[in-house]
């Protein structure tokens, strides 16, 4: 039997497993979550929640489990970001807006994140303020150092932190340099699979959290 040792990163794993495991549970799932781990590197391989029952529409049901995680996690703002690949062009504020509410009730949250206008892509980059680190979840990182050593090697560079997740498909090449452009954008990999936007935003918020509180 293979005994492994429980340090930091391991915790940090296991919350994430939890976290999506709760998720799963909040939408009248299995209550399972997973987390796989290159142990060598603290490499996440793949995260995922049980979705056996998942709405008829999977791109709707994915922005609204990404809307709840972020509540649930702590965001204080939410920006919906228009991209070339975006599936649902008209945002439907009000009903994003019940989401965290009922997100924050349920995890007890005292306040309500706010959910802005929807913008576009190079807008929002060219008016991204210096003083907030933009963590770019880019599934075409080829550095294999993880979310989780970068977030460490950072973490006292700033107090202010924001997550940048593409849509279902991810950024074209163009909107790819256009972030990569930007000086307060850092880019990190979530591994070697593709995960959903939802998922994603799950793992980025979480690891970020448990690192920089």
């Amino acid at each position: 039997m293979n005994t492994f040792d429980i340090n930091d990163n391991s915790k940090i794993f296991m919350g994430l497993a939890l976290e999506l495991a709760k998720s799963a549970y909040e939408n009248d799932e299995v209550p399972v979550g997973a987390v796989i781990v290159q142990r060598r590197n603290s490499e996440v391989l793949a995260a995922f929640s049980n979705q056996m029952r998942a709405q008829t529409s999977a791109i709707a049901h994915a922005e609204i489990l990404a809307i709840q995680k972020a509540t649930e996690i702590g965001v204080s703002k939410i920006i919906p970001c228009i991209t070339e690949y975006t599936n649902i062009k008209n945002i439907n504020e009000k009903n994003l807006s019940q989401n965290t509410v009922e997100a924050s009730e349920q995890s007890l949250r005292l306040d309500i994140p706010s959910i802005e206008k929807e913008i576009d892509l190079k807008s929002l980059l060219e008016s991204w303020p210096m003083d907030r680190k933009l963590i770019y979840c880019n599934e075409k990182n080829t550095d294999n150092t993880s979310i989780i050593e970068t977030m460490i090697s950072i973490k006292n560079t700033t107090k202010k932190w924001a997550v940048l997740v593409g849509p279902e498909g991810g950024f074209s090449s163009a909107e790819q340099d256009l972030i990569l452009k930007n000086n307060n954008v850092i880019s990190v990999s979530l591994g070697k699979t593709i995960l959903r936007s939802d998922t994603a935003i799950t793992v980025a918020l979480f690891c970020i959290k448990e690192i920089t509180s």
